[in-house]
Formats: structure tokens, C-alpha cells, sequence
């Protein structure tokens, strides 16, 4: 396989820690973007780490073009994220405003700088959530985590619309319940989601671009 160039958000701990650890073991650069970098994350010694990587601050994000120098990236992983429990007794307002800023606004302004940085026919990648289904909804509450990843995988469609014309495809994945600090530590292992994704984003393309996916392939409903 030839070696690609891969930016990932989020990096330092998670699925992105994992997704980096396994494009790494293939022989891919990975460019590992992070607010604040782990000792596991410089252990598995990514081709460049950028911390300070904040996707609310603008000022954070904006020189990525110039620091990446002349790199063109084939894959951009947009996985940052955050998840606030709600329901209709502890809604906070505040809450719901910063998950719709980090879930949602974050990655977009992130595909935005990156724009010039993306190789034609490259792919893009939206990790969001099934709880972002209006459709799957059979449990309520999580009104702000729901509502934001709504609203990315909305985002992601029209950037599919928009890029195609580039050749470039955009995914928009679930990675299934997994056990990470966001989940409590239930669901399937770390390992096993991205093992799901890695194979998504390789079966990626201009046909299926737009499309809502599980890790384990089944297509999922807005």
C-alpha cells in the first residue's frame, strides 16, 4: 500500500489515540492534532504532533496550512469531541452551546483551514454518533450531544455535495459503543471500533460519499 499522509483530531487519547497507533502500524504518516498531547500518544511517535490544536480557537487552527509546509493530506479524521449528559431537569444552556461549537462547528472549521492542504480524491471523515439519528431515537434526553451531532452529520452531507466536484469523498461514521472515558467504559473495545472504521474509510468513495455508516458496515438512518 502506498504511504499516505493522515491528520487526525483529537489524538491524544480514544479512538484517536487508536486510529493513529493503527494507520502508523500500516506505514501511513499520521499528523496527530491534539489540545494537549499523552505520554502514550509521543510513545507511538506519529510523524509530527501539533498541540495547542483547540478546534474552538480559531487562532489555534489557522496557521495548520503553513506548519503542515508542503504536505498534502489523503485522509482527514475529524474525531474530536465531546459529550455533556443531559435531560429535561439538568439542561444547561451553556452545555448545549459547547457541544454544538466542538461536535459540530469545530470540525467544519477545521475542513475550512484545511482546504488548500487536501489532496484531490482525498477523503474526509466525520466521526459522529447514532445518537445524532432523529430516526434510531429511543431513549430521549442527551438533548445537546443529539442535537450537535444532528447538526454534524447535516454539515458532513452538505460537504459531500460541495467537495465532490474535487473528487473528494466524505464519511460520516459511527464507531459504535465503545469503552472509552466518554462511554463510562462500556461497549465494544477501542481495538475493535477502529479495526470497523479503518475498513470504512478504505471501502470510501464518491458513491457511498455522504452516506451515515456503522463501524460494522450497516448503513444507519438520519
Amino acid at each position: 500500500m502506498t504511504q499516505r499522509n493522515i491528520l487526525i483530531t483529537g489524538s491524544n487519547r480514544g479512538i484517536g489515540l487508536e486510529l493513529t497507533k493503527q494507520f502508523l502500524s500500516q506505514g501511513d504518516q499520521v499528523f496527530a492534532l491534539c489540545r494537549k498531547s499523552s505520554s502514550e500518544l509521543i510513545h507511538l511517535k506519529p510523524t509530527r504532533i501539533f498541540e495547542g490544536m483547540d478546534v474552538l480557537n480559531s487562532n489555534s487552527i489557522r496557521d495548520l496550512p503553513s506548519k503542515l509546509l508542503d504536505t498534502k493530506i489523503d485522509i482527514l479524521i475529524n474525531n474530536a469531541g465531546i459529550l455533556i449528559p443531559d435531560n429535561l431537569q439538568s439542561l444547561d444552556e451553556e452545555n448545549v452551546f459547547t457541544q454544538f461549537l466542538v461536535n459540530a462547528l469545530g470540525p467544519l472549521k477545521v475542513v475550512k483551514v484545511l482546504l488548500s492542504s487536501l489532496k484531490k480524491n482525498a477523503k474526509l471523515i466525520f466521526l459522529t454518533s447514532r445518537m445524532g439519528s432523529i430516526a434510531d431515537n429511543n431513549s430521549g434526553s442527551y438533548y445537546g450531544y443529539r442535537a450537535s451531532k444532528a447538526a454534524l452529520n447535516a454539515i458532513a452531507v452538505s460537504l459531500a455535495k460541495d467537495l465532490s466536484p474535487r473528487g473528494i469523498s466524505v464519511g460520516i461514521f459511527h464507531p459504535g459503543m465503545v469503552a472509552t472515558r466518554m462511554s463510562g467504559g462500556q461497549g465494544i473495545s477501542i481495538t475493535e471500533s477502529v479495526e470497523g472504521l479503518i475498513k470504512r474509510i478504505e471501502s470510501l468513495n464518491l458513491h457511498n460519499s455522504g452516506k451515515f455508516f456503522h463501524q460494522n458496515g450497516k448503513e444507519l438512518p438520519w
